[in-house]
């Protein structure tokens, strides 16, 4: 099975590379098949690192691999290393040949790029890390990097879990500030379990869009993928429980 890598369709320069990996084209056996490219999920090491050596060969960068905890903090890569992972959800750098990189299983990845391609980033946003302002420090921190404003920052949205399939708690819309009692329908909306538990479907990719444009971002793209819905082509914990990871990274080109 060749290796499948969604490619943004942004204003980004020839300069940025930028994909996304799917499930297809690694060595991973089940329930992880077939390129799984997170350690720690009960995979063998060996499968990942295969995967991970197959996947950085197809983007053409070194992938600089975080070690996330759903949280906000944005790290500047610089020449890192093979040392211990930095613990972070997000990454920026200018330096070419390093690639910003995530790991997701329904959490949505956030690729940017600053104008002229003077500086690029990856945010991992689950809702905890959205609601604790993951994508805002990112753009921050690109802004002092590229030395540039919001609107002369472009974010793409890749594959996460979609509004028909993310059933949330009133913690969830406690985390964005929404009232249980009349929430906004863009973003959650109301459907109740059988048993009469009070549940909500909330929009992911509409919250994180909002977020951005608060955030001066004017373009903003993609988002338009089910990691639940299309079993075949991504992974998903919410799905499957025990599964692979897939990648989002994003470099300027060495």
């Amino acid at each position: 099975m060749p290796l499948e890598l969604l490619r943004p369709a942004w204003g980004a320069p020839a300069s940025v590379v930028a994909a996304v990996s799917t499930r297809a084209g690694g060595v991973s056996q089940a329930p992880f098949q077939h390129l799984n490219l997170g350690r720690g999920s009960g995979d063998a090491d060996e499968a990942v690192a295969e995967n991970r050596r197959r996947f950085e060969a197809a983007v053409g960068v070194r992938s600089v691999w975080l070690q996330q905890v759903h949280g906000a903090a944005v790290a500047v890569l610089a020449g890192q290393g093979a040392g211990a992972p930095t613990v972070a959800d997000a990454a920026v750098t200018a330096q070419p040949g390093l690639g910003c990189t995530v790991l997701v299983a329904d959490c949505l990845p956030v690729l940017f790029c600053a104008a002229g391609g003077l500086a690029v980033g990856a945010a991992h946003a689950g809702w905890r890390g959205l609601a604790a302002g993951v994508l805002e420090h990112t753009v921050q921190t690109l802004q002092r990097l590229a030395g540039c404003d919001g609107n002369a920052i472009e974010a793409w949205l890749g594959p996460c879990i979609g509004p028909r399939h993310f059933e949330v708690g009133a913690d969830v819309l406690a985390a964005f500030g929404a009232d249980p009692a009349d929430p906004s329908p863009e973003h959650f909306r109301r459907r109740d379990c059988a048993d009469g538990q009070a549940r909500w479907l909330a929009d992911l990719p509409q919250l994180a869009r909002e977020r951005l444009r608060a955030a001066g971002l004017q373009r903003v793209g993609g988002g338009h993928w089910c990691t639940v819905q299309d079993s075949a082509r991504f992974f998903s914990f919410r799905r499957d429980g025990r599964c692979g990871r897939m990648a989002a990274t994003v470099a300027i080109a060495a």
